[in-house]
């Protein structure tokens, strides 16, 4: 039987309008190429919004895959699950963390870490103690709870009342900190690099602030490391290179290699108020997704791999400031690790959105930041050779609309 074929106008007539796709219709991808579905070739510098972390269709993760096919799909949480203990043992072998929640996706990981510091302090310290700080221009997923976090109005108008006892902090504001952070806190929620905003590092004054207010007041600290989690900085995780040990840490996108899967992790001492029933989830852990993750996790934790990310970044660096010095086309370029940050100077032709378009019709699939900015977040192990393609095109694009 033939598959039946799709155009932009099904997607239009027979999903939700919440996403407005290229024009493109991709059809199959090897590494960091895509081909569509009249064969031309893209250079992939977006991976699934930083997902597919060792590129697409990587052999040892198909393999991983297909053998778990053969042997057992789904589980549910009643039984043991001997992938999701084995993926569980490489994160507390690698991390600060002595466990290991598993779930579907970034948001969920927020969701379950969230509940995690609430029951935490309500049966160690205070049944008052249950506020929570995030911080301006965050982004934690789309869900009630995760975008009660973001405290954007462009997330959460339309879709109050929004769950309460959050406040929002400018990041990297040290100015008024302690009036956040208090003895009614239950936990602080950051992202050390926050990409959504253009990959904006956290400062180290502001971090340290943090970590006095937190220990003056018993507070947990929640590090989000969903998308700068897995290699993407250069480290395994970002919370490494910040000089701060996380309470918790929720990550998802790059640990599944473009299998949904999300963990929470977190220490014994506080796991020990999540009691059985406290929290649950059907597909968590699930065995597929946890042996891909194994193999995935595995390849990450290899050191020549993280400092292949660390050079990677100084190619991108060093070409991205060539074209700027010949066009002056960016007004910042950010980067942690293999995920980059390019602040367009815009004008009245020259935006995101034309830009985009233009790399698309070149064969160059790039994100979006912000409303002005490029974010680039290829495979973390891109070939030199392609990075310098895709930058070309980028300089070509550039060169025609911002000469």
């Amino acid at each position: 039987m033939m598959p039946i074929m799709v155009t932009r106008t099904d997607f239009n007539r027979y999903m939700m309008p919440t996403y407005n796709p290229a024009s493109f219709i991709p059809s199959k991808a090897k590494g960091s190429l895509v081909w569509d579905k009249k064969n031309k070739k893209y250079i992939d510098f977006a991976s699934g919004i930083a997902v597919s972390s060792l590129g697409h269709c990587h052999p040892e993760l198909n393999k991983a895959l297909v053998d778990q096919s053969k042997k057992m799909w789904h589980l549910s949480n009643v039984l043991m699950n001997e992938p999701a203990i084995r993926l569980a043992k490489i994160f507390c072998k690698h991390t600060f963390a002595e466990k290991v929640f598993f779930a579907n996706s970034g948001a969920e990981a927020v969701e379950g870490a969230i509940k995690t510091a609430r029951k935490f302090a309500y049966e160690n310290i205070s049944k008052k103690k249950n506020g929570i700080v995030s911080f301006s221009d965050a982004f934690h997923g789309r869900t009630m709870m995760a975008i009660a976090l973001n405290g954007s109005e462009r997330f959460v108008k339309g879709f109050g009342p929004m769950p309460g006892g959050i406040k929002n902090h400018p990041f990297n504001e040290t100015k008024n900190l302690e009036k956040a952070i208090t003895k009614n806190t239950a936990a602080v929620i950051i992202e050390l690099v926050q990409g959504e905003a253009g990959i904006i590092k956290a400062k180290k004054d502001f971090i340290q602030k943090i970590k006095k207010l937190c220990k003056e007041n018993k507070v947990l600290i929640i590090v989000d490391e969903v998308q700068s989690g897995a290699g993407r900085t250069g480290t395994l995780f970002a919370y490494e290179q910040f000089g701060v040990k996380p309470d918790i840490m929720c990550c998802a996108k790059g640990i599944g290699g473009g299998i949904p899967i999300a963990a929470v992790l977190t220490t014994t001492k506080i796991a020990k108020s999540m009691e059985i029933g406290s929290h649950g989830t059907t597909f968590g852990g699930n065995p597929l997704a946890c042996a891909v993750a194994e193999k995935v996790m595995t390849l990450l934790t290899k050191k020549m791999l993280l400092n292949g990310v660390k050079k990677k970044e100084k190619i991108f660096l060093r070409e991205l400031q060539s074209i700027n010095k010949d066009h002056k086309c960016f007004s910042a370029i950010r980067s942690s690790g293999l995920w980059i940050g390019c602040k367009l100077n815009v004008t009245e032709n020259f935006n995101l959105d034309t830009v985009m378009r233009a790399c698309y019709e070149n064969g160059l699939m790039i994100l979006k930041a912000n409303d002005n900015t490029i974010r680039i977040a290829p495979s973390l192990i891109i070939a030199d050779s392609l990075i310098l393609k895709g930058l070309k095109i980028l300089r070509t694009v550039i060169q025609e609309q911002h000469p």
